[in-house]
């Protein structure tokens, strides 16, 4: 009996250790890992850890919740502040810095001023997304002007109206602008068009707002030197240049591009004073001086030039023959060159 009882405790005791054997291989720790956090317990199957990215953004989209209120307190004070600035500025009669309460006093031009672009076959892609630009400058500050010219896009189609369609959706929005397929003189009759281009005899003394002026659309960096002029002879239309080299001397290329030539008309119809609208307009890197200075000593002229400098990519100087050629740097800076110089080269 002794023996059999022996055989039966033993097996008893090896069956209640059998559980703890079996789960040893499976108490395998990866290195690094304590044992504490071996045995944490696993997520649930389909959930996935919270990386800390994660973890960033729920922490912020907590504080933006908290925050709420906050903000729309912030803005009520916002708006009171606002209120009260304009009830101040009605008071004391300031027309403050309202661009909607400028445009109360806008008094329209009958000047019509038109961007002639039917020279869209004479420029590549590059030059078209730069003529659009200057399209967009010259929209915007017509719409904020004080005496807003009446504006036309003329023979618009072609790369220009692609590249605005593709770039400038809203443009079929725009307002205060004549936008047409057609050629300028299908539009308006001859005896009142005048081109205002680089190369014509004649100097622009004063604006006639019964007139429509044109600003040649071409961005082609002086390839077609006298290409307007020539357009506006064939037409047998006036033509005229502005009078920059009457009151302005600059020490860079005297090419303007076409929102400048806009702008500046837009300033002399302010001011009545070419002077002041070329300067107002010009940008500073023309080094533009008054004219009766231009032939002063200056300390810019002092200074040494960088390398590579060209005097006939820089314009004019005193004595130098206006019809001599100017040659382009191809690494040169600036405002894109259009058609409309308003002087001769």
């Amino acid at each position: 009996m002794r023996p059999s009882l022996v055989f039966s405790e033993t097996t008893s005791m090896s069956s209640e250790m059998l559980p703890a054997t079996l789960e040893t291989p499976n108490m395998e720790r990866k290195p690094g890992v304590s044992e504490e956090e071996g045995q944490k317990p696993r997520l649930d199957a389909g959930t996935e850890p919270v990386s800390k990215r994660q973890m960033k953004k729920l922490l912020k989209q907590k504080q933006w919740e908290e925050q709420r209120e906050l903000r729309k307190e912030k803005r009520k004070e916002k708006r009171k502040r606002k209120k009260l600035e304009r009830q101040c500025q009605l008071e004391s009669g300031s027309d403050g810095s309202d661009r909607k309460r400028i445009r109360r006093n806008v008094v329209h031009s009958s000047l019509r001023l038109i961007i002639d672009c039917s020279f869209d076959d004479l420029m590549v892609l590059k030059d078209i997304k730069k003529l659009h630009k200057q399209i967009q400058r010259c929209y915007a500050e017509n719409r904020r002007a004080s005496h807003p010219v009446q504006f036309y896009l003329t023979s618009h189609g072609g790369q220009l109206k692609k590249n605005m369609n593709e770039n400038d959706k809203g443009w079929v929005n725009w307002k205060d602008i004549h936008i047409k397929p057609e050629h300028y003189s299908e539009l308006i009759k001859k005896e009142d068009l005048v081109y205002l281009t680089s190369d014509s005899p004649n100097v622009l003394k004063d604006l006639d707002e019964s007139k429509a002026y044109v600003i040649g659309g071409l961005v082609d960096h002086n390839h077609h030197k006298g290409l307007t002029f020539k357009q506006a002879s064939s037409y047998g239309i006036e033509h005229a240049q502005l009078p920059l080299a009457d009151f302005v001397k600059m020490n860079s290329r005297k090419v303007l591009a076409v929102n400048h030539v806009f702008e500046i008309i837009l300033e002399f119809l302010e001011t009545r004073d070419w002077q002041e609208a070329f300067f107002t307009i010009l940008p500073r890197r023309k080094g533009a001086v008054p004219a009766h200075k231009g032939c002063e000593s200056s300390p810019q002229d002092q200074q040494p030039r960088p390398e590579g400098w060209d005097s006939s990519s820089e314009g004019e100087h005193c004595g130098n023959d206006p019809d001599s050629p100017q040659k382009e740097e191809q690494g040169q800076q600036g405002s894109p060159v259009s058609s409309v110089s308003p002087v001769p080269q």
